[in-house]
Formats: C-alpha cells, sequence, structure tokens
C-alpha cells in the first residue's frame, strides 16, 4: 500500500513536470510554427503578422531576457521572410514585434515583482500556520491524538479554525473551534484564543473557569477592531478533558459541532445536555456553561471537527453524512481515519471545499500498548 501511495506521488510529479516543461516551450513552439507558415506558406496567407504573438506570450512565463531574445528572433525572421516575399509590409509587422517586445519585457519585470512579493507573502503565512496552528504530540501518555487541517481555498495557509493540546496537571485538555468570517480578523481572533488556551490550560483548575479565560480574551479582541464588525465577531469553541488513569472525558461545547465517539463498534454522537454560550456572546446570552462527563476507555475514539466537515455539500445539495461515515470507518486509527476523512470530503464535494476544515482524532490507547 506504500508502495502504491509512493507511485502515485511519482506519477503526479511526473505528470506535473511535463505540463511545466511544455508551458515553457510553448513560445518557442509557437514562434518556431509561426516561422515555418511564414516561409512554406503562400505570400497572400501572410502567418509572417502573426510573429509578435510569440513574444507575448513568452512575457506570461519567462523571465525579462529570454523574452527580449525571442523578440529579437521574430524581427530577425520576419526580416529573412521578407528576401522571399518583398511585398509583406515588413517595416510595419518589424515595428509591432519590436513594440509588442518592449510591452512584453515590461510585462515580465512586473509579473516576477508580482510572484516575488507573494512568495514573501506565503512565507510569512507559512511562519503564522506554523505559529497559529503548531504540530500537535501524536502521543500524550496513552492518548493519541492526530490533527487534520485543510483550508478552502488552495493558496491559502491558515484561517479562521483552530485547535490545541496540551498535557496539563489536570489531564490532556484539547481545544478546537472556530472564528466566525473570514480575512485577518478571523485569524487574529484564533491566535488570540489559542494562546490564551495554551497559557491558561495548565492553571485553571475546571474547564468552566478555563473557558471564561478564553472567553475574556475573545472579547478583548473583538473590542480592538472596527466596531462595524463586533456585532458579528464570535467563535464556537469545544473543551475536552482527559484527566489521566481516568476512563471518562469532560467536555464543555460552546456552540461547536457534537463529537463523535466509537466505542466498542458503537458510534455515538454527543449532543451537549445544556447548552453553553459560544465566545463573545456572553453579554448577550449570558454567562453559561456546562460540562457534560461520558465514558471514554482504552480503545475508544473520539473526532472534534469544525463545521466545515458536516458542511461540505455534494452535487445535489446533501450534507456529508459524518456519523454514517464514522460507523464504516472509526475502527481506523486516528491518522488512517483522517487521511480517509480528508479524501471522502474531497470526493463528495467535487475535488473542492467550500469552508476551512479543521478535525482532531482521539483514542485512548490500552495501557499495556506498546509504545511508539
Amino acid at each position: 500500500m506504500i508502495r502504491s501511495g509512493q507511485h502515485r506521488r511519482r506519477h503526479r510529479h511526473r505528470h506535473h513536470d511535463g505540463r511545466r516543461q511544455t508551458v515553457l516551450l510553448s513560445p518557442v513552439l509557437v514562434a518556431l510554427l509561426i516561422a515555418g507558415l511564414a516561409f512554406f506558406t503562400p505570400r497572400e496567407i501572410a502567418f509572417s503578422r502573426l510573429l509578435p504573438a510569440a513574444p507575448a506570450l513568452a512575457a506570461a512565463v519567462w523571465p525579462l531576457l529570454p523574452t527580449v531574445l525571442l523578440g529579437v528572433f521574430c524581427l530577425l525572421v520576419m526580416i529573412g521572410v521578407s528576401f522571399f516575399h518583398s511585398d509583406l509590409g515588413t517595416p510595419y509587422t518589424a515595428a509591432a514585434i519590436a513594440a509588442v517586445t518592449l510591452a512584453a519585457a515590461y510585462a515580465s519585470h512586473l509579473r516576477l515583482q508580482r510572484e516575488e512579493t507573494l512568495f514573501q507573502v506565503r512565507l510569512v503565512a507559512d511562519a503564522a500556520q506554523k505559529v497559529l496552528l503548531r504540530p500537535l504530540p501524536r502521543r500524550i501518555q496513552d492518548v493519541e491524538i492526530e490533527s487534520l487541517y485543510q483550508a478552502a481555498q488552495e493558496q491559502a495557509r491558515i484561517g479562521g479554525d483552530f485547535y490545541e493540546a496540551a498535557d496539563t496537571p489536570y489531564g490532556v485538555r484539547l481545544l478546537i473551534g472556530d472564528v466566525r468570517g473570514k480575512g485577518l480578523s478571523a485569524v487574529g481572533a484564533a491566535a488570540a484564543v489559542t494562546n490564551c488556551f495554551r497559557e491558561n490550560a495548565y492553571d485553571q483548575p475546571d474547564l468552566s473557569a478555563l473557558i471564561r479565560r478564553l472567553q475574556i480574551t475573545m472579547t478583548r479582541y473583538s473590542a480592538a477592531i472596527p466596531a462595524d464588525d463586533q456585532s458579528e465577531h464570535f467563535a464556537t469553541a469545544l473543551i475536552a478533558e482527559i484527566p489521566h488513569g481516568s476512563e471518562h472525558v469532560r467536555i464543555l461545547n460552546c456552540g461547536h459541532p457534537a463529537p463523535v465517539f466509537v466505542r466498542s463498534g458503537r458510534t455515538d454522537v454527543l449532543e451537549p445536555s445544556r447548552p453553553s454560550t459560544p465566545l463573545n456572546l456572553a453579554a448577550l446570552l449570558g454567562d453559561h456553561y456546562h460540562v457534560d462527563t461520558v465514558a471514554f476507555a482504552p480503545g475508544d475514539q473520539m473526532l472534534l471537527y469544525t463545521d466545515g466537515v458536516t458542511e461540505t455539500r455534494d452535487r445535489a445539495g446533501d450534507f456529508f453524512p459524518l456519523p454514517v461515515w464514522m460507523r464504516q470507518h472509526g475502527a481506523a486509527p486516528p491518522r488512517e481515519l483522517l487521511d480517509q476523512l480528508h479524501r471522502d470530503l474531497l470526493r463528495y464535494g467535487g475535488g473542492r471545499l467550500d469552508d476551512d476544515i479543521a478535525a482532531l482524532a482521539v483514542r485512548c490507547r490500552h495501557t499495556s500498548a506498546p509504545r511508539s
């Protein structure tokens, strides 16, 4: 199976490299094709007038100097054609080639500048993602943890979805959430909440106290953004706590999608017994928090996720059936579970995602299991 995956990756890389080489060679191929038609077709057709198209195309894929050299080549071709057909209006076509080449060279220069700027922006985005969504430990004592994050836009690196895990004196604490909205304000809010969790998860004795710290942080952050955004600036969040050596998990769900449990071959969706207030809505809905405690024995697994998972639609507009999917795949190890989930979401959505997705697969290992 590993060999098959490596073969598919090598095949995709070869296919991508082949397409890239074809694109890079396309200006030369166009120039040679037009030159050949200009020399070997009747002068009435006048294919030579198409020669300015070659440097224009080169501006989209080549640096400045090769673009200029291709324009010079096209100009020489036009001069050569004029020895065979003297009445083609050579001066006008040559002037057009020169003008297009100069414009193409300038366009190539601007394109390279934009590409360099985009490259630097992506480096910053990658660094920001590593801070906001840093790699989680794959195992904390007897709890396995795997994560998945996929931005809806292929070029995007980070968004408003967030998650974190911490090994605290009170047990393994997990956080997952989703800030409403897009853009830098959503990313900033996600970073503020995540950093608050990292600082307070080790100190706050119970989940209600911890979520209140997150609530305060979100409120303070919201107060610093433009006033016209504050009324719609909130986040759903879920905190889970797995005490060391216990066989249960405590969950505080603040308006977040309900986690899915797989226990002894049975799949359950844990809806909160009482609603808790999403972050930054305490002033509107009240400061209400409730913790549910459920069994989480060795061998059990739970999936925490953002609404981008369950709101993925197929062509008919139907939502992704996560509970049904978990009944079929819930026995898989955490990493395999998330990899399969990612593939099936892309397949279900027709190869694209309408929203960012984040997920944590958490499994309670048997204490006698060998350490990896």
